[in-house]
């Protein structure tokens, strides 16, 4: 496997890593990930690599357990 860091690819090399990564987000019905490609423009732009961007999506990730809590019949509490 060839190496997915900044200084071993070129910016259209990082441009396809991201879009094989991802498929096709354009085909989505509902939009819901149309912002996702734009959470690694700065992999494709070489200014951090996917490591770091994917440490820092998980430190703000939020399980849903701290949410409102919803009944059997959907009232949320």
């Amino acid at each position: 496997m060839k190496s997915l860091l900044i200084a071993d690819t070129t910016r259209e090399e990082r441009e396809q890593i991201v879009a094989d990564s991802l498929g096709n987000i354009n085909g989505q019905c509902d939009g819901c990930a149309a912002g996702l490609a734009d959470m690694y423009q700065d992999y494709i732009d070489g200014k951090r690599e996917l490591r770091e961007i994917n440490m820092s999506f998980r430190g703000n990730y939020v399980s849903g357990d701290e949410g409102p809590q919803r009944s059997e019949c959907g009232f949320i509490q």
